[in-house]
């Protein structure tokens, strides 16, 4: 398999918890089989793990990417690289509301991403959960656990992303209302 930047064979491999990656190298550059990005994210961002990407476009109905919900700032276009795997040209996509441009195999389902861009990705993922549970908490609670019933992911995923979900709400709860945090535990039955 090549590099899709520098052409280079793609024999390093690195490991993100159990999920071994491609890499090149000599630019960097990560190439993801279906399904690795998102459980290399969740293995570095485990708190922020349920916040996944949900991709919904026609051309591309394969992808499952949340960020992607509002289709009028969902862009997609053919890019200049082709997959190492299938040799097809990859869908350039921007990773949510960011301007990182990631490539899409629409065959073999495989991302490439550019040196830095997993990291940025990482990131943008934690700022996004951090914003997520102070502002639409209860939103993002009814929809983790519809997720369980109808989610891209394993019923099992699912489970343990709602789970994070409502662990981070002791936190938002200590973090805004330290007093009744307070009260709760000192409450007889707490002791």
């Amino acid at each position: 398999m090549k590099c899709l930047k520098c052409k280079n064979e793609l024999l390093e491999k690195i490991k993100i918890g159990d999920v071994k990656i491609d890499r090149c190298s000599k630019c960097g550059g990560l190439w993801f089989e279906k399904d690795e990005l998102r459980l290399a994210k969740d293995k570095k961002a485990p708190e922020a793990r349920w916040v996944d990407v949900e991709m919904k476009d026609k051309s591309i109905n394969w992808l499952q990417f949340d960020f992607w919900k509002d289709k009028i700032k969902f862009k997609v276009k053919e890019g200049m690289k082709y997959c190492p795997i299938d040799e097809t040209p990859l869908y350039q996509v921007n990773y949510g509301d960011t301007p990182i441009e990631i490539d899409v195999c629409g065959i073999c389902f495989g991302i490439w991403l550019d040196k830095g861009e997993f990291e940025k990705i990482i990131d943008y993922t934690k700022n996004k959960a951090d914003y997520e549970i102070f502002h639409n908490y209860i939103k993002n609670l009814a929809l983790e656990t519809k997720d369980i019933f109808v989610g891209p992911e394993s019923i099992k995923s699912e489970a343990i992303d709602l789970l994070v979900l409502i662990k981070l709400l002791k936190y938002k709860l200590m973090v805004q209302y330290p007093e009744l945090v307070k009260l709760i535990f000192n409450l007889p039955l707490t002791k």
